[in-house]
């Protein structure tokens, strides 16, 4: 028996709002089983990373590779092999005995979720033919996006208290099947038998680009210089090969001449800015609270919220202070924001007891920041260029968000270890081989409070040095990209403001 079209288009919302939550709770909950990962299957700093990178990495592959497959051999085709895909790969990494089969799991989790994300938006788009309940449907949608990825932690945190780490990759099993069952009676398929070609150039040079650069980030130290500058160079030719694929192509993945809008620039400039300090550093903080302020996993799901919560309370903020004062105002505020509540995270982690009451304003206005500038942002992008290129623009918007949470996962990572590897060195004993201080030093970033001989307070006085310097730079990152953006948006040589029916939704991604 068909369904009416009015509860046929409900359940198809539901399906894909299920795999907008399970992508959602992929990102956010995972950091807080890292210390779990350390202990339970013996991983170093390295491999704590990668766990997290893997999956950012295959989800920036296959972006804009599925896009132009769902459009070929059908959306609703395309959107189920990949929930199936996630739910086989989900099992997978629950059931890792080894970083290594962890680390690989994640990979090929990545490329189910970056696929299932870029199906749903689709989906959406061709489901829902009316502009109103387009708009309502997008706006649906962002707020469970913003659901997994806010109530992350606490949702890891709970399913560690209660039934082990394994269960925060296995429960999306059901979830899959959930949503292929509802998906199978609700989605109506459709594809475009005009679609372009695949850009197999740009898609793998690119993809070498940013695993060859985030690798020598994570690995330079080990791989001595010469083999780090051999695989820099081999990056920079990966890169240079993007640029001149992507010339030479019709219609190519990444149209540079969108960069000649200001207006476009400057909000690619808040996506990467989010991306160089909010998102990269939500895998490090609960390490921070839980060795450097001795909380247990339940309670440092809870500080969390304070981080993530006001990301999703104050999207509908931001998207108001938007069509008031336009994204040339609002997106550098949000992004000032942010730094503004990095640098007070910074004074809280050196107060005379430093705890969640001296964190609490910095994750609250790093919070606030990140929900008052995510809407504008993706709106700013696809509102800026021709409605025939806001799939490319989005595609970049996307790319831009993924690439740079990858390369900053890596980038803070570093900036950790030196930071505490320096604080050991002057703290400890003279005649501590330095090797053996960057050995500890890592052990402490990956969430060791007990190493060797050194003192507790030592190892504690490190692991403050290291993410003070992790939130300066988060800080001024975020500061020196909001000058940057507002300069880029040209006040007073804006185009005229977006009005409330030419809103798309609430734009929540990462």
């Amino acid at each position: 028996m068909s369904l009416p079209p009015a509860r046929k288009n409900a359940l198809a919302l539901l399906a894909v709002c299920l795999g907008a939550l399970m992508f959602g709770l992929e990102i956010t909950s995972v950091p807080v089983i890292l210390p779990s990962l350390e202990e339970v299957l013996q991983g170093d700093f390295r491999e704590l990373q990668w766990v997290m990178n893997a999956y950012t990495l295959a989800c920036t592959t296959v972006l804009m590779a599925t896009g132009t497959l769902a459009y070929r051999f059908g959306r609703k085709r395309v959107f189920m092999v990949s929930v199936t895909a996630f739910g086989a790969t989900s099992a997978l990494c629950g059931l890792a005995d080894s970083m290594a089969l962890l680390i690989a799991g994640r990979l090929l989790q990545g490329l189910a979720g970056g696929a299932m994300l870029i199906c749903s938006i689709a989906l959406l788009s061709h489901q829902f033919q009316d502009a109103h309940d387009r708009g309502r449907a997008f706006a649906t949608w962002g707020v469970v996006s913003g659901i997994g990825l806010g109530f992350g932690p606490i949702v890891g945190s709970a399913i560690i208290a209660l039934a082990g780490w394994e269960w925060i990759f296995l429960v999306h099993l059901p979830l899959a099947l959930l949503t292929l069952m509802v998906a199978a009676a609700a989605i109506t398929e459709s594809r475009d038998p005009d679609a372009s070609r695949l850009d197999v150039a740009g898609i793998v040079t690119l993809s070498l680009t940013v695993f060859g650069l985030v690798y020598v980030i994570t690995q330079g130290a080990a791989l001595g210089l010469s083999a780090s500058i051999a695989i820099a160079a081999a990056t920079g030719l990966c890169f240079a090969a993007f640029l001149f694929a992507e010339r030479r192509q019709t219609h190519p993945m990444f149209d540079f001449s969108v960069f000649r809008n200001c207006r476009f620039s400057g909000a690619i400039l808040g996506c990467i800015a989010m991306n160089l300090s909010y998102w990269p550093f939500m895998i490090y903080l609960p390490i921070y609270l839980q060795i450097g302020l001795d909380y247990d996993t339940l309670t440092t799901g809870l500080c969390l919220l304070a981080y993530t919560l006001p990301a999703l309370i104050f999207p509908p903020l931001g998207e108001r202070m938007s069509l008031r004062y336009g994204p040339g105002v609002v997106i550098p505020f949000g992004l000032a924001t942010i730094g503004m509540g990095f640098i007070a995270m910074k004074f809280g982690s050196i107060a005379a007891q430093p705890g969640w009451l001296t964190m609490l304003p910095g994750m609250l206005l790093a919070g606030i920041g990140i929900g008052i500038t995510n809407t504008p942002v993706t709106n700013t992008t696809t509102a800026s260029v021709s409605p025939s290129r806001a799939g490319m623009a989005s595609g970049i918007d996307m790319s831009a968000r993924l690439i740079t949470l990858a390369v900053n996962i890596a980038l803070m990572g570093i900036i950790l270890v030196e930071g505490i590897a320096a604080a050991l060195r002057h703290a400890a004993p003279t005649g501590v081989d330095p090797t053996q201080l960057r050995t500890a030093a890592e052990a402490v970033a990956a969430g060791q409070a007990a190493i060797g001989n050194l003192p507790e307070a030592v190892v504690q006085q490190g692991l403050t040095a290291g993410f003070g310097l992790v939130m300066i730079y988060g800080g001024a990152a975020a500061l020196i990209l909001a000058v940057l953006s507002f300069v880029l948006f040209r006040p007073g040589r804006e185009a005229p403001r977006l009005r409330p029916e030419d809103e798309t939704g609430s734009g929540y991604a990462l």
